[in-house]
């Protein structure tokens, strides 16, 4: 058993992640933005806390003892919420963040719940550059995201971390079946791809547990 920081904890994704690490039995501390509107979270072996991703001292404090972290903060909900309120630097501010906090805090290992957008189709370029694939107006918060990556990538830091990207579907209300496949920084081949949330925890977790790839992007998927 240890102890998991998850960044994001109200969204489905770090819900999924939450109770996947509970399930293993990892006590978990669920880093809100607001807790008062995430009441349902807290419970045995689950701490909340409020928190900024994007300030490094609330990171280290909500991460000390703790063996690793999950980034699964998103700014943004979706196509009908706009672009007036995003901040193109989010994804630069948390990375930064996250490392000199988890650094500070000596958590070894970050997972990041990517995005879909930033894999690479089978012509080379991005998915985020095809209107076909991806939603051109939705383009804003993928550059955001992208902008996360790279600094990640350019980063000189001690803590190990993984972007760990699912496809476009992904499934809130599909069961847990344990099973997933993982791929590099392109697309799958096979076609059309989906993933549970609760098989994307699956897989975030086997990465915790016993991490496979480092320092990288990685594709998941069914």
């Amino acid at each position: 058993m240890s102890e998991i920081v998850v960044f994001g904890a109200g969204g489905r994704a770090g819900r999924a992640v939450t109770a996947e690490a509970r399930a293993r039995g990892h006590l978990v501390t669920a880093v809100v933005r607001d807790p008062e509107k995430h009441v349902g979270i807290e419970a045995d072996g689950i701490r909340v806390l409020r928190g900024d991703i994007r300030d490094p001292r609330a990171v280290a404090g909500a991460s000390g003892g703790h063996a690793a972290a999950v980034h699964a903060v998103s700014p943004f909900s979706g196509p009908e919420q706009g672009f007036d309120g995003l901040d193109p630097e989010f994804f630069v501010r948390a990375a930064d963040a996250l490392l000199r906090g988890l650094a500070e805090a000596r958590v070894p290992r970050l997972v990041v719940v990517g995005l879909f957008a930033n894999l690479e189709t089978p012509g080379g370029g991005l998915v985020m550059d095809d209107p076909e694939l991806f939603p051109p107006q939705i383009r804003p918060f993928a550059l955001a995201h992208r902008a996360g990556l790279e600094r990640l990538r350019a980063a000189r830091t001690p803590v190990d971390w993984l972007v760990l990207t699912p496809p476009a579907l992904l499934e809130a209300d599909a069961p847990r079946t344990g099973r997933y496949r993982t791929g590099g920084e392109a697309v799958p081949e096979t076609g059309p791809a989906h993933l549970s949330y609760a098989d994307l925890a699956v897989a975030l977790l086997d990465e915790i547990d016993a991490p496979r790839h480092h320092r990288a992007q990685v594709s998941v998927f069914d």
